[in-house]
């Protein structure tokens, strides 16, 4: 069976300049290949939504990015104002800080209120690996599942590293069969993005996404 690689990658433009501009072309090519999704900032939301209106790409937007650290009620309130605006996927960033202090009611209870507020739309868990043990990572997806979340996420891509094998494999392991394991941060590439999927991704979170589908490798480190 050929896998459509193109259906796998959510068509990411995250950086703080990006502008109307740049995401309007995100969009064109996210048409053109058919990405998923495209994954913007939730002030882009609205335009994406309409560029993409009638299409089957998704609009996803970001929560809590990319530090994680605003309150569950900034989150709650944050994704449905996304969803109003158009967005159909939700990318959340936990509470890391928590986390380590083994705050896991707090973890736990963050997402969920994101999940509850989303009610319905898909959420993915952003866990944000390079911060994390091993076993903060295991601890991390198991609670996400609790939660109600749809996906796990490795990376923001704007921490101190990406998406690993080793880490997408874990995370399948620990989640299970039906919940998606996301890999972002540092897929420039096919191999890349083959290695992530052999390792259990079902979504891949890319800047470079043409580059992939050009057969290229991208410089980019998102």
């Amino acid at each position: 069976m050929t896998t459509n690689f193109a259906a796998l990658i959510d068509h990411t433009l995250l950086k703080a300049d990006a502008t109307q501009s740049q995401i309007e072309k995100l969009c064109e090519e996210a048409l053109q290949y058919k990405f998923a999704s495209v994954c913007v900032n939730p002030t882009w939301v609205k335009l994406s939504a309409e560029k993409l209106a009638n299409s089957e790409v998704k609009v996803c937007t970001v929560i809590g990015f990319p530090l994680g650290a605003t309150t569950s009620e900034v989150k709650a309130f944050e994704t449905k104002d996304a969803i109003l605006n158009g967005a159909t996927e939700i990318d959340m960033v936990i509470n890391i800080g928590a986390l380590k202090d083994k705050a896991y009611d707090l973890v736990r209870d963050d997402i969920k209120a994101v999940v509850t507020a989303a009610n319905g739309t898909l959420v993915k868990v952003i866990i944000e690996t390079c911060l994390l043990t091993d076993e903060e990572k295991l601890k991390a997806c198991e609670l996400s599942v609790e939660a109600g979340a749809h996906f796990v996420k490795t990376s923001t891509g704007f921490s101190t590293g990406g998406a690993t094998a080793e880490d997408v494999a874990l995370m399948r392991k620990t989640v299970g069969p039906d919940v998606g394991v996301k890999a972002s941060g540092g897929v420039r590439n096919l191999e890349d993005m083959k290695k992530m999927i052999e390792a259990g991704a079902t979504r891949i979170g890319a800047s470079s996404g043409v580059a992939i589908m050009n057969g290229l490798t991208s410089s980019s480190n998102y």
